[in-house]
């Protein structure tokens, strides 16, 4: 992905979607809360599969952040104001 200028207001939206309640660090600890407590082990192996999968998933929405906020220089407390 490429981002052709940074975009803090679009940064603070995804913030949500990487931290808060139904985002990507959400998700994969509650699939692997799931897989801790699960007996049988297909279920448990997927559990915990689709968990690290979320984590995928963290890594890049966080770089996707990153990028749009590269440059940005006390733009970042605005938020979406702008």
């Amino acid at each position: 992905m490429r981002v052709a200028r940074p975009n803090p207001g679009l940064a603070n939206l995804l913030l949500e979607q990487f931290g808060g309640a139904q985002g990507e660090l959400a998700a994969a600890g509650r699939y692997f809360t799931q897989g801790l407590s699960e007996e049988d082990p297909g279920r448990k192996d997927l559990l915990m599969d689709i968990a690290t999968e979320e984590l995928s998933h963290l890594e890049i929405v966080g770089s996707i952040i990153v990028m749009l906020n590269k440059g940005a220089k006390g733009q970042l407390a605005e938020g979406i104001e702008e």
